[in-house]
């Protein structure tokens, strides 16, 4: 990992603002299907709630996070559970799980080879993989206009600014497919996604596009949200929430 790359991500406002990211992943723990004992590594595992369910269920889980300040606060949560930091393009694990479990996460990384190569090489021979990524469309909406609005506040945005890899569901399953895994089942699904509150929409922006907003000031920064919540009004909020375009992409695959 690059210990000197800047942590952006605010473990504090994730729990208190964005608890939906972990509640959706429920569903993802009902089709990982997992067995008493069995050893599951947790990819992206935030502050660790998701981890605490599948300990509860007797499963032996690691969870791993490249954030240092996401690890700190799932240590204390529960500091039953072995956290580490670690970049997912680059795991030390050989043939050590029966599955790696990875929600909201891989699609914040943007070298999508790298880490499917590096969870088919911590998998067991047969082990699977099951995850929920955004996929091709994901939040659109709110992304098109945010950058139309740095654009408009004359700072320059390249595309290689865009924190996020949303693929299709061809694309990702050609990937895995080409690096060894057997995909058994790909769906790709719209969610819209209550944001908690009239607050919903920056508390969401707050959280998740820091890293396009490092070097801006903090007023053109607030003045671009106001802008970007006035142009949304109509069509995200509804019935007193935001809600987000999320659009998701479900896989299990297993390592052949």
């Amino acid at each position: 990992m690059n210990t000197t790359k800047k942590d952006l991500w605010d473990a504090s406002l994730y729990d208190n603002n964005h608890a939906f990211v972990s509640n959706y992943g429920t569903d993802l723990i009902s089709l990982l299907n997992p067995k008493q004992g069995e050893r599951v590594l947790d990819v992206g595992c935030g502050t660790g709630d998701l981890a605490n369910m599948l300990h509860d269920l007797h499963i032996d889980v690691v969870g791993i996070d490249y954030s240092e300040n996401m690890i700190e606060q799932a240590k204390q949560k529960y500091p039953h559970i072995p956290f580490y930091v670690a970049d997912a393009t680059a795991l030390t694990y050989e043939n050590e799980f029966d599955c790696v479990f990875s929600n909201a996460t891989l699609h914040w990384i943007k070298n999508p080879e790298k880490a499917i190569e590096s969870i088919y090489q911590s998998l067991k021979l047969g082990g699977r993989m099951v995850v929920e990524f955004g996929g091709g469309g994901n939040v659109q909406t709110i992304t098109d206009e945010l950058i139309k609005q740095i654009k408009n506040a004359g700072i320059p945005f390249t595309d290689e600014q865009f924190p996020w890899y949303f693929p299709t569901i061809g694309e990702y399953t050609s990937l895995l497919e080409s690096k060894n895994f057997q995909v058994g089942y790909a769906f790709h699904f719209s969610r819209p996604t209550k944001l908690s509150g009239e607050d919903g929409l920056r508390n969401w922006l707050e959280m998740f596009s820091p890293s396009i907003f490092e070097n801006v000031d903090t007023v053109v920064k607030n003045n671009i949200f106001d802008t970007v919540e006035k142009n949304l009004y109509e069509k995200l909020y509804r019935n007193g929430n935001w809600y987000a375009d999320y659009k998701r992409i479900r896989i299990i695959a297993l390592k052949k």
